[in-house]
C-alpha cells in the first residue's frame, strides 16, 4: 500500500496568509487545493512537500464573475464539476464546459479543481510508477536520476504536458493571475508554459495561481478534440484546440477567416500553436480545402515520443484528424 509521507497542513483564510506561509516556509512548502493530482505524486514520492496549504477555502478563490460581452473570472479553486455546470460558461464559453467534462471521472471532477488542472505536472511512463519501480530503472531525469528513458540521449526530460484545459486556455487568450508577497502579475497562457518536462511552468513556487481571465467572446468560437484510450479517465495522449473567428467573404462559401489558433496538447513538454496551421486558414474561405491544409500543417507540427498510451507515430497521424475534427465542428 501506498502511503503519504509526513507533512504539516495549514488552512489560511485569506490570500495574504496563504502566500505569507509558503514566504515563511520556503521551496519545501506546496500550495494544494483538490488534491487530485499532488496526494497521489506524494504517495509514490514524486513530490513530497513538507507543508501543504490548502486553498480550498479562499473565497476570492471560489468564484466565477463576468459574463461573455465583457470577459469571466474564474477563481483557481472553482471545481471542474462547476465549471461544467455554470450556466454562464456553458452559455457563452461552452468549450470549457465540454473540455472540463473530458477529464477524469465524476468524483474527481468534484474534488478538481480549475487551477489544478492548469498547474498539472507533466506525465510520462517512466515517472509516473511508484517509488520502487523507479528506483528499479535507477530513476529517471525528470526526479531523482539522471537519464531520460524516452530520449537516453537527451539532456531534456519530455514528459508531456497533459492538461485538457490548457491547449483551450492558450487557444482562447486566457490569462493567469498569480500572488505572492512581492505583490501580483498576470500573464498569458501562451507564455506561461515552458517546452521542458522538469520546469514546465513560468511560475515561481511561492506563487499563488488566484483567478483565470477570460476574454470577450466577441465573435469568436472554439472546440477541443480529445484522442484516449477509454471514452473516460484517461489523460489525453493527444489534444487540439482551435479556435476561429470568421466573417462574411465572397465566393461559394462565404466564410472567411479572420483570426485563428490551433493548440495541441498532450504531446510535448509544452501546448504546441501551430502558427502555419493558422496561416492556412487566415484570409481563406472556411471549407474543406483550407481545414485539411490546416491539419497537415498540425500534423507536420507534431512529433510525439514513446512516453505515453499509443504508439508514438500514430498519435502523430491522429494529430491531422482530430485536427480536422475540430475545425468541422466549429464550421458546423
Amino acid at each position: 500500500m501506498m502511503r503519504l509521507p509526513k507533512f504539516d497542513y495549514r488552512v489560511p483564510r485569506t490570500i495574504a496568509e496563504a502566500v505569507k506561509i509558503v514566504g515563511d516556509v520556503g521551496p519545501t512548502a506546496q500550495f494544494v487545493a483538490g488534491g487530485t493530482d499532488l496526494y497521489p505524486n506524494m504517495k509514490r514520492r514524486q513530490q513530497t512537500p513538507r507543508t501543504v496549504i490548502s486553498v480550498m477555502r479562499l473565497a476570492e478563490l471560489n468564484q466565477i464573475t463576468g459574463e461573455g460581452k465583457t470577459g469571466v473570472r474564474i477563481g483557481a479553486s472553482v471545481t471542474l464539476t462547476d465549471i461544467i455546470e455554470h450556466p454562464i460558461i456553458n452559455r457563452d464559453y461552452p468549450v470549457l464546459a465540454r473540455a472540463a467534462r473530458t477529464i477524469s471521472t465524476p468524483i474527481l471532477r468534484n474534488m478538481g479543481t480549475i487551477g489544478g488542472n492548469l498547474l498539472l505536472d507533466t506525465r510520462c511512463n517512466y515517472y509516473d510508477q511508484n517509488y520502487e519501480w523507479r528506483k528499479g530503472i535507477n530513476f529517471c531525469l525528470k526526479k531523482d536520476g539522471d537519464v531520460c528513458w524516452v530520449a537516453p540521449g537527451s539532456s531534456k526530460c519530455w514528459a508531456v504536458q497533459s492538461s485538457d484545459l490548457v491547449p483551450v486556455m492558450v487557444a482562447i487568450g486566457a490569462k493567469f493571475r498569480l500572488a505572492s508577497t512581492l505583490g501580483e502579475r498576470v500573464i498569458d497562457a501562451a507564455g506561461f508554459y515552458n517546452d521542458d518536462g522538469i520546469d514546465y511552468l513560468q511560475k515561481r513556487p511561492d506563487e499563488l495561481l488566484v483567478d483565470i481571465e477570460l476574454p470577450p467572446t466577441n465573435g469568436w468560437r472554439a472546440s477541443y478534440q480529445k484522442l484516449r484510450r477509454r471514452g473516460a479517465f484517461d489523460f489525453p495522449v493527444l489534444g487540439v484546440a482551435a479556435w476561429v473567428r470568421y466573417g462574411t467573404g465572397s465566393g461559394t462559401d462565404r466564410s472567411t477567416v479572420e483570426e485563428a489558433r490551433i493548440v495541441l496538447g498532450g504531446i510535448a513538454p509544452a501546448p504546441i500553436d501551430v502558427t502555419e496551421a493558422a496561416t492556412a486558414l487566415i484570409g481563406k474561405p472556411f471549407d474543406d480545402e483550407h481545414i485539411q491544409a490546416a491539419a497537415e500543417a498540425c500534423y507536420v507540427k507534431a512529433r510525439p515520443l514513446d512516453n505515453t498510451d499509443f504508439v508514438m507515430n500514430w498519435r502523430k497521424q491522429m494529430a491531422r484528424q482530430y485536427t480536422i475534427r475540430a475545425l468541422q465542428q466549429l464550421r458546423g
